[in-house]
């Protein structure tokens, strides 16, 4: 079996309204680009049609194409990242959110910054010069994840102006171990992989896309806000404990 040039990891939580077309977009998408892909949809243990929907789409598009994993409950965004990174086999690996808030023609600024130079991870930002929210969330929404942003930076010292933006293309071999380390199952994982990579010395960019807010967010304001600042002091507390250390081969190559 041919590996995969780039794997696209897709985390799903009930989202049978609109995983069918979310595959069949990012299956064309990457159909014409004529190397060889996977799709990885993690199911964090919905309770409706999204996993059967999944299945069916590697029946219909090819199982080599679509590969399901299913998480035993609702064990969190982070923890589906992890695991559907972890098995991804291609050489670059894309994490985007089933509502393709971010349009897949976005790839190619990230791609830009991730081939051929020595950055390693390149993460889409709706917050930097040369981005486009082409549609908003609600006010108080968008004004939350600010205030998020400014706790982000003031806990872990990340001086990046979207962390959360659900667009991230990862050069594997550099990052692989990024997520063999990471351990928040929550929203904020985000900020961990980006934390793990910084203190690792592993080259990052911050590249502006379109966004376009889709409605059906999983992300409830209360209680699932109150956890993910709450984590943001457990990243800190795992770096203080020695959770973060780099595999010896990157400590050797630095």
């Amino acid at each position: 079996m041919t590996a995969p040039e780039i794997s696209i990891v897709v985390p799903a939580y009930n989202e049978e309204g609109r995983l069918e077309d979310s595959i069949d977009q990012i299956f064309r998408f990457f159909q014409l680009r004529n190397a060889p892909f996977e799709i990885l949809v993690v199911d964090d243990g919905s309770t409706d049609a999204t996993c059967r929907i999944a299945l069916a789409a590697g029946e219909r598009l090819g199982k080599n194409a679509v590969h399901t994993l299913r998480n035993s409950g609702n064990r969190g965004k982070g923890h589906s990242v992890r695991k559907g990174m972890l098995a991804a086999r291609g050489r670059y690996s894309l994490i985007t959110d089933a509502d393709l808030s971010t349009p897949l023609e976005e790839l190619a600024r990230l791609e830009e910054a991730v081939m051929g130079g020595p950055v390693r991870l390149a993460f889409g930002s709706r917050d930097v010069i040369g981005s486009r929210v082409e549609v908003r969330q609600s006010w108080f929404r968008e004004n939350a994840g600010k205030a998020f942003n400014r706790m982000v930076r003031l806990l872990t010292g990340l001086p990046y102006r979207d962390t959360q933006c659900g667009f991230k293309l990862f050069e594997m071999e550099s990052c692989r171990a990024i997520f063999e380390r990471q351990r928040i199952d929550r929203f904020a994982f985000d900020v961990e992989i980006l934390y793990i990579a910084r203190k690792w010395g592993i080259r990052m960019a911050e590249v502006p896309v379109v966004w376009r807010h889709r409605e059906g967010s999983k992300v409830r304001m209360f209680p699932d806000a109150f956890w993910t600042f709450l984590d943001l002091f457990r990243i800190r507390w795992n770096d203080f404990r020695g959770r973060y250390e780099p595999p010896p081969a990157l400590r050797i190559s630095k």
